[in-house]
């Protein structure tokens, strides 16, 4: 990320796959922050709630660095699904065979802005 304006939250190790994650994420990118809190919270996927929780955390930073602010003068500036680290498991199977079982984890990063802020 070149430029350093927002309010920033991470959420880390989070058990999703980055793949689930993402479709949800663009349904929200560069929404004003009470939208996409409002489609969040009608969409019926895990990663929802997720992000959800990440953006009401990056707008509650936002909120308490800057008392001039409130949650209508925000937007999303980015989010980002990145993938963890994975669980491999081991899955034994019949006749002597085994497969590998991977569970991904994801880190989302949510960057929420003033409405008429420009980045420098």
């Amino acid at each position: 990320m070149a430029d350093k304006t927002g309010y920033r939250a991470i959420a880390r190790f989070l058990m999703v796959s980055p793949f689930k994650v993402r479709p949800v994420a663009d349904a929200v990118r560069k929404r004003p922050y009470t939208e996409a809190v409002a489609i969040l919270d009608n969409l019926p996927q895990k990663g929802a709630a997720l992000i959800g929780k990440v953006l009401k955390s990056a707008a509650a930073n936002a909120l308490v660095q800057n008392k001039e602010l409130d949650e209508g003068m925000l937007y999303v500036k980015e989010l980002r699904v990145d993938e963890g680290p994975r669980l491999r498991r081991v899955w034994f199977r019949g006749r002597g065979r085994a497969d590998m079982l991977q569970k991904r984890m994801s880190h989302i990063t949510a960057v929420v802005d003033e409405i008429g802020r420009t980045g420098e």
